[in-house]
């Protein structure tokens, strides 16, 4: 198992080196497609073995010398590293990136190589249990299929936009690098490789943000750099924390120690999730990565960038129980899915909704994760699956829809369901997946609604029922949007290629097949990985949800089919539809109270004057600052 492990880690790295020398855009096809294979064979094969091994926590020894020098092979990349970000930071005059880089990469040199410290591992450096499988999955799976879409969308994309030069040799290569990251930071137990992980991820979504070069894109490819690098300071603080003061170096050791001991450097490893996650205040970075080409925002929004920090987080629940820690991750985390879902009620952006509802579940698995309990963190792990197929198949048909329409924004999409109808209906289960019954994203609020209301904690209980009813309300909006249309659209010329529909469709699939592995994945799975990290551990979900949820199932299905056969025996005639007064007999003129002959429109309701980003975001930058300034003040003052 061990070997497949590095082949799952290193196989994406070397699929980006052979990207990266080859010019020919139909040998980067069958490289890409040849990969992608390779990467979801491999995960498949891994986890069945995993499963057959018993399913447990499972340990890898690896050879001393190996070790050896894996590690100073890592701290040379973090070197590069930070001397690639230091260059580029002088050269765009963007200096505080390189301060945190040097910092954190100083600090990091020295605990490894001049403080005299040995780490001991209690466990050994690498190691699977449930939770790791899931987001082999999520990775492999999602990852490589956004690659597989990429191969079309980046064709059209450099056919569309000739004012930027075709860098698609780097856009690829960039995304493999992030999947090898991906899969070494979830396979890592040890705190310092999965902190090398981190960074990778960290370096190569500001290139990729940056891809176009544009002024815009470097300006918020550098947001999103130094609010991660700020994230990675924290992060390397915890760590070098946990080595001096309590001899921790390894993830499955420090969630098994007394928190109330070790609050302080948790809220350290917290705080740089946070910011991997783009919780509120650091938000901004993941607004901005939308300047990037649509496979490298769908990467970042639901297969890789975020879903490091909910992990992380998920894998600390056990330790933000009932402490300072864990109140700053849940209120942040509540604070956000309520604002952000907000932010999204006011924007007409298909990709920047899609941004705001990503930091707005973000929110949510995170407040799950602080809260810390068995049934928080299983309705956490269930957000993280849903949320992040479901977004990936949104941006994806958002992006395919941008190509075929011109337009990415709601109001242009009227029509959408007669004039591209299978992007249009792709784009309604993305949306349904997000917030209707059955898909589990509605039972899993549920749960966390129910473990919310049994911790007593009256303020997570409002943000999540206000947050949830304005998350029904925007989704609605864009999918009534979708639906809506007028006598004379008609259908129009598929510009969506193959490898685009490929990966548009089995995330489709992907989606609806999830709502009937629900029970499954919850048996087989999720609950395994509870037991595992919580001895004394509960009953997490009641037989009577499972019945609830197979009764939603039976509904989808029955209610559509019975108005379909009653349907087929009802003779219809057709009326004339009321506009907002006397139809003038044409569908699209109707006659005002005024006696007037007006045509009608249709429109959503944004209430920017309400919800608007220049009446809530700074605010709620300052809110959460004050926050998260004051618990960690009041933790760190009385650590010392």
């Amino acid at each position: 198992m061990v070997n497949l492990i590095f082949v799952m880690i290193c196989f994406p790295f070397a699929s980006a080196l052979m990207l990266s020398m080859v010019r020919s855009n139909i040998v980067r096809k069958y490289i890409t497609y040849i990969s992608s294979v390779g990467i979801i064979a491999a995960a498949i094969t891994f986890s069945v073995i995993y499963f057959k091994s018993g399913a447990g926590i499972v340990e890898f020894d690896i050879n001393r010398e190996l070790i050896h020098i894996i590690d100073y092979g890592m701290i040379g990349i973090e070197v590069f590293l930070a001397l690639l970000i230091t260059v580029l930071s002088v050269k765009y005059r963007k200096y505080h990136a390189a301060l945190l880089s040097l910092t954190q990469t100083g600090l990091m040199i020295w605990f490894e190589l001049f403080s005299g410290y040995e780490p001991e591992y209690s466990y050994s450096r690498l190691y699977v249990d449930t939770l790791t499988i899931i987001m082999v999955f999520i990775i492999a799976v999602v990852g490589t299929l956004i690659t597989v879409y990429a191969v079309g969308y980046m064709t059209d994309y450099t056919g569309h936009h000739r004012e930027f030069k075709d860098r698609r040799r780097f856009f690829f290569a960039m995304l493999y690098i992030f999947l090898g990251a991906m899969f070494g930071l979830v396979f890592s137990n040890s705190l310092i490789w999965m902190y090398f992980f981190w960074e990778i991820t960290s370096v190569i979504s500001f290139l990729l943000i940056s891809y176009t070069k544009t002024d815009e894109a470097i300006n918020n490819a550098f947001t999103a750099l130094w609010l991660n690098l700020l994230g990675g300071c924290a992060f390397a603080g915890g760590i070098v924390w946990l080595g001096y003061y309590n001899s921790v170096a390894d993830l499955k050791t420090l969630i098994t120690y007394d928190s109330a001991v070790i609050v302080a450097p948790v809220m350290l490893l917290s705080f740089a999730a946070l910011t991997k996650s783009a919780q509120l205040p650091f938000s901004k970075w993941l607004l901005g990565a939308m300047v990037a080409p649509t496979p490298s925002s769908a990467l970042l929004h639901s297969a890789t960038m975020v879903k490091a920090g909910v992990y992380l987080l998920i894998r600390l629940s056990p330790v933000l129980a009932g402490n300072y820690a864990g109140t700053m991750v849940s209120l942040i985390g509540g604070f956000t899915f309520l604002v952000m879902s907000m932010l999204a009620i006011s924007v007409s952006d298909g990709k920047k909704v899609l941004a705001y509802s990503t930091l707005s579940n973000l929110g949510l698995i995170t407040a799950c994760a602080g809260v810390g309990v068995e049934e928080t963190v299983w309705a956490g792990t269930f957000l993280l699956i849903f949320h992040a197929i479901s977004k990936s198949l949104l941006f994806q048909t958002v992006g395919s829809i941008e190509h075929a329409t011109g337009s990415r924004d709601i109001e242009t999409m009227h029509g959408l369901v007669r004039r591209h109808p299978y992007l249009a209906w792709t784009l309604v289960i993305g949306i349904a997946g997000m917030f209707l019954a059955p898909f589990g994203m509605l039972i899993s609020k549920w749960a966390a609604l129910k473990a919310f209301i049994d911790s007593g904690s009256v303020i997570l209980l409002l943000f999540v029922c206000f947050g949830s009813a304005t998350t029904l309300f925007y989704w609605t909006k864009w999918m009534s949007t979708v639906l809506a249309s007028k006598y004379n659209d008609s259908k129009a010329k598929n510009t969506t290629t193959a490898n685009q529909w490929f990966s548009i469709l089995i995330h489709a699939i992907m989606m609806i097949a999830l709502c009937f592995a629900f029970p499954i994945i919850s048996s087989y799975i999720i609950i395994p990985y509870i037991n595992n990290v919580f001895p004394n551990a509960t009953e997490v979900i009641s037989n009577d949800n499972i019945i609830i949820m197979m009764i939603m199932l039976i509904a989808i299905f029955a209610i559509p089919a019975a108005a379909w056969l009653s349907a087929r025996h009802t003779k219809y005639r057709k009326v004339t539809r009321y506009i907002n007064g006397v139809n003038a007999g044409d569908q699209m003129n109707y006659i005002d109270s005024y006696g007037e002959k007006r045509r009608f429109f249709l429109a959503n309701w944004y209430m920017e004057d309400i919800f608007g980003e220049k009446k809530i975001y700074k605010p709620s930058v300052i809110i959460a600052s004050v926050v998260i300034v004051a618990l960690t003040v009041i933790v760190v003052g009385g650590a010392f």
